[in-house]
Parts: C-alpha cells; structure tokens; sequence
C-alpha cells in the first residue's frame, strides 16, 4: 500500500504568524527608537540604553499580549468544549442528528451522513463535535505560553539586529546602517515568511520594507524635532 506525505502550509500558521510577528517587530521597533534617539544627537550610552529598554519592554509586551489574547481564545474554546460535553450526556439523540445534519450539509446522503455521524460518535463524540461543529482541533487550538515564549524570542532576536550597530558603528554612522542593516533584514523576513507560508515573495517583501521604513523615518523627524527643541 502506498502512502501519500503531504505538507501543507495552514500546519505552520499557529507558529509562524507569532514568529513573524516577533521578529518584525523586535527589528521595526527597536531600530525606530535607536534612530529617534540618535537623531536627537545623544551619545552612544544614551542610544544604547534606550535601544535595552526598547527590547525588554517590548518583549514583554509581545510576550504579555500574546498570552492575554490567545487565552481569552483558549477560554472560549474550553467552554464551547465544556457545554458540547454537558449536550452529549443530557441530549445524545439530539447531538447525534446534529452530526448528521452538518455532514448532509457537506454533500453526503442522509443514510451515509447518519452512518457517519453514528461511527464518529462511538469513536469520540466530543472530538467529532469539537472538530466538525467548532471547528477546534489539534492544529488551530490555542497555546497561550506557546504563543507568548515565541513571539518573546523572536522580538529579542529582532531587536538584537539595531543593538548591534549601536554597538559596533561609528558614532555618526548609527542612523544610516542601523536603517540599512534593519531593512535589509525585514526584506529577509518577509521572504522567509512567503516561502514558509506559500505566499507571493514580492509582496510580502515589499510589506515589511514600506512598513518598517516608514516607522523610522517617523521617528527620525521626531527625534530631530524634539532634539532641536531641547538643544
């Protein structure tokens, strides 16, 4: 017998949308605050600061809000799950046909549908309810740390990029390869992100680079602004 591996994209969407996330933010943000601050005309120990405290806040943001919204989806799930158990132990009859009718919806014959529905049922009917009337399964249910720890990392990973050429770049220097360097690295996120995700490279690259440059050039002015003003 021959058996058929296929990968599909959708598998990598619960870690790869964090991922991204993450890392585009770690490198957007991040390098957005090291060029307001240079370009305010502080020093290196000024810049640096400001970029560490952009990295800790904001992985802790990431990491903060990712957890609180996907456990008010894994709350919300947990109680569809808990009202589908109480259903099939009060009105199994009727949870039964419920089945049934979702398959005859889906094109099967009503003596197929019941077969169906009657089989799932006697295998797992809170699994068959779950991913054929809720639509949770394995692959979509939330994970809270999962998606908290991932999108932590990511950001850090980002934000070490612009941190690095506070680091090693010439003072006068920091704005012009920090936006290079930064740049350069979100058109590299957005191809890896098409290529795992099945999507047009183009567009996706042309995505994170518009974006990303139009937050530095934001902060930019604003540190120039700002900057003149205190001087």
């Amino acid at each position: 017998m021959h058996t058929i591996n296929e990968t599909h994209f959708v598998t990598r969407i619960s870690w790869l949308r964090a991922a991204v996330m993450g890392a585009n933010d770690g490198i957007v943000s991040t390098s957005s605050l090291i060029i307001g601050v240079a370009a305010a005309g502080t020093d290196r120990h000024q810049i640096l600061l400001a970029g560490l405290a952009g990295l800790i806040a904001g992985a802790m943001s990431m990491a903060a809000g990712e957890y609180v919204s996907v456990s008010s989806q894994s709350d919300s799930e947990n109680a569809d799950l808990d009202r589908e158990k109480r259903e099939l132990i009060e009105t199994p009859e009727a949870e039964l046909q419920e089945l049934a009718d979702i398959y005859r919806a889906r094109g099967l014959t009503s003596e197929l549908a019941n077969e169906v529905a009657t089989q799932l049922t006697e295998h797992d009917a809170l699994e068959a309810h779950a991913r054929d009337e809720l639509g949770i399964t394995d692959l979509s249910k939330a994970r809270p740390v999962q998606a908290a720890l991932a999108s932590a990392a990511t950001f850090s990973a980002g934000a070490a990029l612009p941190l690095a050429a506070v680091v090693f770049a010439p003072l006068e220097s920091i704005i012009w390869l920090t936006t290079i360097a930064s740049l350069l690295v979100l058109a590299l996120l957005g191809l890896i992100s098409a290529k795992a995700g099945g999507a047009p490279v183009p567009k996706a690259v042309l995505r994170v680079v518009l974006w990303g440059s139009a937050a530095m050039i934001a902060t930019a002015i604003v540190g120039r602004i700002f900057g003149a003003v205190i001087a």
